[in-house]
C-alpha cells in the first residue's frame, strides 16, 4: 500500500517520558482532589502502567494474577508507590525512587491483603478516603477501608477522569505507536495473497512491529473473513454479526473481504488499526458504493467532530447520513477513546445509553477513534478505523493510511 506522510501534528516529534509520567501523576491527584479521595489502590495493569509509568512485562488486557503489579498513589505525595515482583527498573522503567518500590502485593488473596493492609496502613491516616479500581473476593472478607455506604469507593472513576485529556507527550507516544503500526500494517498488506494464511500475517505483523520498536502486541490480530450475510456466519446470541474472531492457520481466497483488526502498545500507548481489505481482487462496483457510503458516513461525523460538541451530535449526523439507521454494529459503538487502553473513555453510541450521549461532552486533547460499519446482508461490507485528536476547532488525523484497495 505505501505509506503516506504524517499528518500534521500539534504536539512534540519526540516525547519526554519522564515529563509524562510527571504530567500523569498530576492528573490523577488532581482527579482525586476533585472526588474527594485521599489515596487509590491500582490492580488493574494498565492503570498501574498509567499511574507510575511502568512498562509491565506482563500488561495486557488479562488479568496476571500473580505477577501483576500493584500501585498507590497519594493525594500529598508527588511520586506513586509500586508493589512489584521485579524490582530492577531497568526492567521496569518506571524511574520511581527505590522506597517507592515494593516488594509483590497479591489482592486476590487472603493472605496476600493480610500482608498488604499493614503496608497500606504506613502510607494513608485510619479516617483516609481510600478508592480501589478492583475490588478483590479477599479485600472484601478483608472488610477494610469501605466506605460510609458499606462500599468500596470506586477508584476507577479517578483514573478514567485523569486519562481523558492527553498530554502532549502521550499523543507524542502514540503517534509513534501509530507509526510502528503503520510499518507493520504496509509488510502485511504486501503480502495479501490467495493461498496465505490468517497466521502467516501474524507471523510478519508481529515480526515487524517488535523490530520496530512496540513494546507490545496488545490484541490478537485479526484478519476475518467476512460472510456475505449473517445467515452464514457463526451464530451469536445477539443475532448479529460475530466480530471479531480469531485468526487460524485458514488459507485465504481470491475475493474474500477481510476485516483487519488490530493493536500494540508503544510506552504503554496503545494503538488501533481497522481496514477492509480484499484478497487478490479489486472492489467490485457494489463494494465501491459500500465503501463511499462509509465515506459519507465519516465525513459527516467528522463535520461535526469538535470541542463542545456532545456525542450526541456525532452519533445524529451518522444515523443521518446513512439514511436514519445506526451505521455501526449494536455490541460495539460508533467511537470510543484511545490511550493506555485500547478502548476507553469516551464511548460514543455505546449501550450506556441515549441520554449518555446527550450529555457528554467532548474536550480538546481527547482521542477518539470512529468506527462505522456498512453491512449489505447477503452482499458483505465495509469497515475501517480511523484515529483523531479532538481540537478547539475540529480535529486533527493521528494516522493518514491509505483505504487501499478502495
Amino acid at each position: 500500500a505505501g505509506l503516506m506522510e504524517a499528518p500534521p501534528t500539534r504536539f512534540p516529534a519526540r516525547p519526554d517520558l519522564s515529563r509524562m509520567r510527571r504530567d500523569r501523576v498530576r492528573q490523577v491527584r488532581a482527579a482525586m482532589r476533585e472526588q474527594g479521595v485521599d489515596a487509590i489502590v491500582l490492580s488493574g495493569n494498565t492503570n498501574v502502567v498509567y499511574a507510575t509509568g511502568a512498562i509491565w512485562p506482563f500488561a495486557d488486557e488479562s488479568r496476571t494474577t500473580f505477577e501483576r503489579p500493584v500501585a498507590v498513589v497519594l493525594a500529598d505525595d508527588e511520586v506513586p508507590h509500586l508493589f512489584t515482583p521485579i524490582r530492577s527498573d531497568d526492567r521496569l522503567r518506571s524511574g520511581l525512587p527505590p522506597d517507592h518500590v515494593h516488594g509483590p502485593a497479591h489482592l486476590d488473596f487472603d493472605e496476600g491483603v493480610e500482608l498488604f493492609l499493614p503496608q497500606l496502613a504506613e502510607l494513608v491516616s485510619a479516617d483516609a478516603v481510600v478508592g480501589f479500581d478492583e475490588w478483590t473476593h479477599s479485600l472484601r472478607r478483608a472488610a477494610r477501608y469501605l466506605g460510609p455506604t458499606g462500599s468500596p469507593l470506586d477508584a476507577g472513576r479517578v483514573i478514567s477522569k485523569a486519562k481523558l485529556i492527553k498530554t502532549a507527550d502521550e499523543l507524542a507516544c502514540l503517534r509513534e505507536g501509530l507509526r510502528i503500526m503503520e510499518v507493520g500494517i504496509a509488510d502485511v498488506q504486501a503480502r495479501l495473497a490467495p493461498g496465505v494464511r490468517q497466521i502467516d500475517l501474524t507471523a510478519t505483523f508481529l515480526r515487524t512491529i517488535f523490530d520496530a520498536g512496540a513494546d507490545a502486541n496488545i490484541l490478537d490480530p485479526i484478519w476475518q473473513v467476512m460472510p456475505n450475510s449473517t445467515a452464514e456466519g457463526p451464530w451469536t446470541t445477539t443475532g448479529d454479526l460475530a466480530l471479531p474472531l480469531l485468526s487460524t492457520s485458514r488459507e485465504l481466497t481470491r475475493g474474500d473481504v477481510l476485516w483487519a483488526d488490530l493493536g500494540l502498545s508503544y510506552e504503554g500507548m496503545h494503538t488501533d488499526f481497522g481496514r477492509t481489505w480484499i484478497v487478490g481482487a479489486e472492489p467490485n462496483p457494489v463494494q465501491r458504493g459500500q465503501f463511499e457510503r462509509w465515506k459519507a458516513i465519516l465525513d459527516a461525523t467528522l463535520a461535526v467532530t469538535r470541542a463542545g460538541a456532545k456525542n450526541s451530535d456525532l452519533t445524529a449526523a451518522a444515523i443521518e447520513a446513512n439514511g436514519g439507521a445506526k451505521p455501526w454494529l449494536p455490541h460495539f459503538y460508533l467511537g470510543h477513546g484511545l490511550g493506555i487502553d485500547s478502548a476507553e473513555m469516551p464511548f460514543v453510541g455505546s449501550d450506556i445509553g441515549e441520554e449518555f450521549d446527550a450529555s457528554y461532552v467532548l474536550e480538546a486533547g481527547m482521542v477518539l477513534v470512529l468506527e462505522p460499519v456498512i453491512w449489505d446482508d447477503g452482499q458483505c461490507g465495509y469497515r475501517s478505523e480511523e484515529v483523531i485528536l479532538i481540537t478547539e476547532d475540529g480535529w486533527e488525523p493521528l494516522t493518514d493510511y491509505p483505504y487501499d484497495p478502495y
